[in-house]
């Protein structure tokens, strides 16, 4: 089933609101998130990317840090961005939604001038990420309780 939805970055007030909906849906409600744990001061300065159906209904968002926030996250140098809290709702799961998240968030890196894009995937999505590819590095570690892999792939 195709159900028609545009990508944009969020840089509007109602988008924000709209990209931190889906993240409480699938990070807080579903997956029991903390919710001071969900949000943070990177959400500040982050570039926010969302998707929309047509009537306006939110599907998915993500986000990425550069600079200095990409660096503090990572620790990776300033030339690496930050892709975080990629979350498709439910309802628009299996429909590529999340893989055109993530293409929007690479081109709003090499926009920036940014080489890499790093995450920290949670292990059931690394899968996903390897088809985008990127290529997991280091141990496998907890974030908010659930088990995460390092991954980069190179713009």
């Amino acid at each position: 089933m195709s159900v028609p939805y545009t990508v944009r970055i969020a840089d509007d007030l109602a988008d924000r609101e709209a990209c931190f909906a889906v993240r409480k849906e699938v990070f807080v409600v579903e997956q029991g998130v903390a919710e001071d744990l969900e949000y943070d001061a990177y959400d500040a300065v982050a570039v926010h990317v969302l998707a929309v159906r047509e009537d306006g209904v939110p599907l998915g968002t993500g986000r990425l840090l550069h600079g200095a926030a990409a660096t503090a996250k990572t620790g990776a140098d300033a030339s690496v961005g930050s892709l975080g809290r990629l979350a498709v709702s439910r309802a628009a799961r299996g429909l590529g939604v999340g893989a055109v998240l993530v293409r929007a968030i690479e081109d709003a890196a090499r926009a920036r001038g940014l080489t890499a894009v790093d995450l920290h995937a949670q292990t059931h999505a690394k899968g996903f990420y390897e088809r985008l590819g990127y290529e997991a590095y280091g141990p496998q570690f907890l974030d908010a309780g659930m088990p995460h892999r390092a991954m980069r792939r190179a713009l």
